[in-house]
């Protein structure tokens, strides 16, 4: 779906390399490792690459459904407009607001540690100065903004430099490993299986920490509109992003295995695992080195977060589903500006006073740990979206059903397991907040759905349909006419990504 009115975003502007940079900074591979790797151990020990392995497999599968999904509808909104036209337009609102509360809460939540951990590869003592990391956190974050709302092409470029260095920093370290002379452990196969888990609450515990590690490769669906190749490049970056950083994840939880020991490194808290590691590693620098990592890491994933929550902002203001200004393209950078002024300035109010005003600061802290809830809500709902769309496709072929059925239905079923599960394990609090934030969706959604916005009465997403319609085939009776491929045809119908 193309035909939007009045003035859009600049399309064509990313390739397929700089679509799966994104995916890849979206996850934020040294922030994740610094942020869950000592949880993880101390949940599950020595199980950490299992945990790892068994999130991953049905997080697949909503990359998946977000590929199949982006095949017949292009928008900046992703789930917001995916899940709004095959299952309810207000489940679809509520899909895009979970993403809009949940990037704003991280990205508050990312950048005191973006201005603790700069300030700490000069002196650590300073890092413990609240209001100095709020103030250089604030930076971190102003500067993001900037280039953001600089366009998308100069986002690329930055998340070209930032993520490159992280990555090569955390490869380095991989191999480093693998020369590195002593271990605590042996490496075993083992840890890959499900024998080191405490039983089924101990699976549960992990995968809840586990899978939080590869939210944010979502990034590319809302980029769609601005990259080559819209139906295919963003689905297929985010898969490459994800099984690239599911490698990396899988390399660091063997490598502090067997250098460290899930016991020590347990002991430890937050980024302290990945400067044991550095420094068992590399002597003298290497933990100063992954700390540097960690900083790329956030400052990247803070900007792949601010484009997301302001590419679904503008899909929103433009359906008038929110106040129509958030749908407003700047003239010379074609970037929605007005949505980028908006968020920034609440985030970085909320920034400000969490890290001034303990009571705040309190209740920023549940909001942050119920972020998991709408993440799962969006994602579940994303993963259903996609077996509808292609439901009439789905007999088709064993293919189609395993790949277009079977996997997705997987992948929504972990997240709404995750949602659930999440509700046992977090405070009362945080659970209040998270389903409160849902909850303060409603009032948008009422005031504008009473007012008539044409997106509460939505074109139903077929696949049969988009994609004969996408591919110039006739369409009958809502079944695609065969016919011969000529020489400019591109081949059968392809209903993966």
């Amino acid at each position: 779906m193309r035909n939007f009115s009045g003035r859009g975003l600049r399309p064509d502007v990313l390739g397929p390399f700089d679509t799966t940079v994104m995916a890849v900074a979206g996850t934020a591979p040294a922030y994740s490792l610094a942020a869950t790797t000592a949880v993880l151990l101390g949940t599950v020990g020595l199980a950490a690459p299992a945990a790892l392995l068994y999130c991953a497999l049905p997080m697949l599968g909503i990359v998946v459904a977000y590929g199949r999904l982006g095949r017949v509808d292009v928008n900046a909104g992703a789930a917001y407009s995916w899940v709004g036209r095959t299952l309810h337009p207000c489940l679809g609102f509520l899909s895009g607001w979970a993403l809009v509360v949940s990037a704003t809460l991280f990205m508050v939540a990312g950048a005191l540690p973006a201005g603790a951990l700069t300030l700490a590869l000069y002196d650590p003592a300073l890092a413990d100065r609240t209001a100095l990391a709020t103030l250089v956190g604030a930076g971190w974050f102003l500067l993001v903004l900037l280039v953001v709302l600089g366009g998308v092409r100069l986002s690329a470029r930055a998340q070209r430099l930032l993520t490159g260095v992280e990555l090569l920093i955390l490869l380095a370290f991989v191999l480093g490993a693998v020369v590195h002379q002593g271990a605590a452990a042996a490496f075993d196969w083992s840890w890959f299986g499900l024998g080191h888990f405490d039983g089924p609450s101990g699976f549960a515990s992990g995968a809840l920490v586990a899978a939080f590690c590869y939210w944010g490769w979502d990034v590319t669906g809302n980029l769609s509109e601005e990259t080559r190749n819209s139906r295919r490049t963003p689905g297929w970056a985010a898969l490459l992003g994800v099984a690239l950083v599911f490698l990396l994840f899988e390399a660091y939880a063997v490598t502090v295995n067997v250098v460290l020991g899930s016991e020590a490194a347990a002991a430890s808290d937050g980024v302290g695992t990945l400067v044991l590691l550095g420094d068992a590693v590399w002597p003298g620098g290497g933990g100063r080195l992954l700390v540097v990592a960690v900083v790329l890491s956030t400052v990247a994933t803070l900007e792949t977060t601010l484009l997301q929550v302001t590419r679904s902002l503008f899909a929103m203001g433009r359906d008038r589903t929110v106040p129509a200004a958030l749908g407003a393209v700047h003239r010379r950078w074609n970037t929605p500006w007005v949505a980028v002024c908006a968020v920034g300035a609440v985030a970085l109010a909320l920034f400000v006073a969490a890290n001034a005003l303990g009571s705040v600061g309190d209740i920023l802290e549940g909001a942050v740990s119920a972020i998991g809830l709408q993440i799962a809500f969006y994602y579940g709902l994303a993963g259903v979206a996609a077996v509808v769309a292609y439901r009439r496709l789905l007999l088709k072929s064993v293919r189609e059903f395993l790949l277009g059925g079977v996997w997705p239905l997987t992948g929504a079923g972990f997240m709404l397991w995750i949602f659930f599960a999440s509700l046992a394990e977090l405070p009362g609090a945080s659970v209040a907040i998270g389903l409160g934030g849902l909850a303060l969706g409603l009032v948008p959604m009422t005031w504008y759905w009473r007012r008539g916005s044409s997106y509460y009465r939505p074109a139903k997403l077929d696949a049969v349909r988009a994609l004969a319609e996408t591919e110039g085939r006739p369409w009958e009776h809502g079944t695609p006419r065969q016919r011969r491929h000529g020489p400019d045809d591109t081949g059968p119908l392809a209903t993966d990504f």
